[in-house]
């Protein structure tokens, strides 16, 4: 039963203060190991709803490339970075916002971005049905971005596959359980983002407001700057870079699928006093046409609804349609103008 596994999962390695560094490099040796890093991983979505991600066998120089690569785009005069803005993408929701064009609860993040994704050619039948955050990426003229965005995508939805195996696990459920009803065929939205240090931007006072994310499982590899904020039992705590590792935190999805069993913790994001910062989410999420349903075998967990405390005050568990539905509600007030063009 599921009430077995939630009930007795380890926790004296998760405290209030700081996240859990969690090593999936035992993942294929059997199902003993798998289960261990899987009542982990449980106990760290209960109290945080976030944990680092260690031994994950993403190849480091990928991530270099990656670095690098972004960097050189962001280095870029303004008028060259626009040649690929996002008002370009169209229905796809792909390409290159400025500093201050990305609102969080109405107020404007200090931090500008590439919106990416599963890259899908013009002629897929998705794509012509004008289907929303589908479509082809826009990549910028830096030698070998492209080729490296694209592996980093396949590299870390390899492991949000593998996360989603053990988020199964942890709650009792078929390793399977995920993959069968949701993400088969995943919705995966990559993005990469530099928040420039105050003395380079005057918008607003944080990178990026609180917020939640509105998937399944996001996997944050960030620079060695840091800033990340996790709100965690009511108070904020530091999530600082720790070298080799991903931060995962679950999204408003898998809140709603667990009743708030595990919890979609808001984050934020302080801007480097001196030094710009690198960050790059990929949100592992449901297929953009599932309907999202609580899950059954948790039948028996009373519902847990934060709305009176969320960030938004809004419930996720009231929500009633397909993951497409939420996700464009979502995303039109990030980009209210742009959204009313595209979408």
């Amino acid at each position: 039963m599921a009430e077995s596994v939630t009930a007795t999962a380890p926790v004296d390695d998760v405290v209030e203060d700081r996240l859990p560094v969690i090593d999936l490099s035992r993942w294929g040796d059997g199902e003993p190991a798998r289960r261990a890093i899987a009542a982990r991983i449980g106990a760290a979505c209960r109290v945080h709803g976030f944990f680092y991600a260690s031994g994950h066998g993403i190849d480091a120089a990928l991530i270099a490339r990656l670095e690098t690569s972004s960097r050189v785009f962001f280095a870029l005069p303004r008028e060259e970075k626009m040649r690929i803005a996002m008002a370009h993408g169209g229905r796809a929701w792909r390409g290159y916002f400025a500093v201050g064009d990305e609102l969080t609860s109405g107020v404007p993040d200090r931090k500008e971005g590439l919106y990416l994704g599963t890259e899908l050619p013009p002629q897929h039948p998705l794509v012509r049905a004008g289907t929303p955050v589908h479509g082809p990426n826009l990549f910028p003229s830096v030698e070998g971005f492209r080729a490296t965005v694209l592996d980093y995508i396949d590299a870390v939805t390899a492991l949000g596959h593998r996360l989603m195996a053990a988020i199964a696990l942890s709650l009792d459920l078929a390793e399977d359980y995920f993959a069968r009803r949701y993400t088969a065929d995943p919705l995966i939205l990559f993005r990469i983002f530099n928040y420039p240090a105050p003395h380079h931007s005057s918008v607003g006072s944080w990178g990026v407001g609180e917020h939640t994310d509105y998937g399944l499982l996001t996997m944050l590899l960030q620079d060695d700057h840091g800033g990340l904020e996790v709100k965690s039992n009511g108070r904020w705590i530091d999530a600082p870079p720790i070298s080799g590792t991903f931060v995962c935190n679950i999204g408003d999805m898998l809140d709603r699928m667990t009743r708030g069993l595990y919890r979609s913790n808001p984050h934020r994001v302080r801007p480097s006093a001196r030094h710009d910062r690198l960050s790059f989410p990929l949100f592992f999420d449901p297929n953009f046409f599932a309907r999202v349903a609580p899950i059954e075998e948790l039948a028996h967990v009373k519902l847990d609804d934060d709305r009176a405390t969320r960030w938004d005050q809004a419930s996720v568990h009231a929500f009633d349609g397909t993951y497409g539905d939420y996700l464009l509600a979502k995303i039109s007030k990030v980009f209210p103008q742009l959204s009313r063009q595209a979408l």
